[in-house]
């Protein structure tokens, strides 16, 4: 392998190019004349330069330096790997609090059918209209601002990306999976609690059940928003308050929940009942197991990439 190549006609750029290819990586290329188009074109990355650079060089290059300032490569980088990151984040909140909601309605039908005596409380956990306002507040408000998440400082110190490493590699599809699951139960054991627990001026009943399950599966996924600013990393860092749009988005969907709980006409809307302090208490309390749980794998994670 050659670090340093001179006097190289444009033809020789294209083979060089090519050779990199060959075997395996991904090249940039600089360049900012006529000559260079070609190799520009052929390379992974054609960087042009922008004010020296002549309008077929730009043309053929899929980054133009306006600066003509080969750091701003760097600062390119960086920008790139903060949005793929965003882009996971999205999708790790969004397909997690997804299955989460596809868990309890499956496991709940499952037990409802087979499992449960005559003298039990059961039913569906979450009607159509629930998971309609899941899905357009709760899981909608905090998906867009994650994406307007601030790059982490490390993400230059993480090793590039292989082309052939998918989304789901390095252990992501199974942390969906096991967090979509612990959505789902915390949802399913506040639905049962609510079905067949007495407190105070609330009785156990279905309707108690399905507003236990409602409050507990959207505050869940609101704090999982915060979960998922990183997949190891704490969220009680100095991240946890640096994306505003985040906190805007969980205080936006709160109140929209409570307004959906507590107004009377909008808490019929949604056949929601009033319950018991304890009641509210236990399902936020499940809710928030969400972040306790995870916080926990992330320690035992850390632990693990440190030894």
């Amino acid at each position: 392998k050659y670090s340093v190549y001179a006097r190289v006609a444009p033809e020789h750029k294209v083979q060089i190019v090519e050779a990199w290819q060959k075997q395996g990586e991904i090249v940039a290329m600089t360049g900012d004349g006529v000559n260079d188009s070609p190799a520009l074109k052929k390379a992974d990355i054609g960087c042009a330069m922008g004010k020296v650079g002549t309008e077929v060089a730009k043309g053929a290059s899929s980054m133009i330096l306006v600066d003509d300032n080969f750091a701003t490569i760097i600062l390119a980088v960086k920008e790139g790997r903060g949005i793929y990151a965003n882009i996971k984040k999205v999708i790790h909140f969004l397909l997690s609090s997804n299955i989460g909601e596809v868990l309890t309605i499956f496991i709940a039908s499952i037990i409802g059918a087979f499992a449960l005596g005559d003298t039990a409380i059961w039913g569906v956990p979450l009607l159509p209209v629930h998971l309609l306002f899941v899905n357009l507040i709760t899981d909608t408000l905090p998906a867009f601002a994650l994406g307007m998440e601030p790059v982490e400082e490390t993400i230059m110190q993480q090793k590039p990306r292989l082309k052939s490493e998918g989304i789901f590699s390095k252990g992501f599809g199974q942390t969906l999976l096991w967090q979509g699951s612990l959505v789902g139960i915390l949802t399913l054991i506040s639905f049962a609690i609510g079905c067949n627990l007495s407190v105070g001026s609330t009785e156990a009943s279905l309707a108690a059940g399905q507003t236990m399950a409602f409050i507990t599966l959207s505050s869940a996924q609101l704090f999982h928003c915060f979960n998922v600013k990183s997949r190891t990393g704490s969220i009680f860092s100095k991240r946890l308050f640096d994306n505003k749009a985040l906190w805007l988005a969980f205080f936006a969907g709160v109140g929209i929940m409570m307004l959906v709980v507590y107004v009377p006409f909008l808490a019929d809307l949604f056949n929601l009942i009033n319950l018991d302090f304890i009641h509210e208490l236990i399902a936020l309390g499940l809710a928030f197991m969400m972040i306790v749980v995870v916080e926990i794998v992330k320690f035992f994670l850390r632990l693990k990439k440190e030894n």
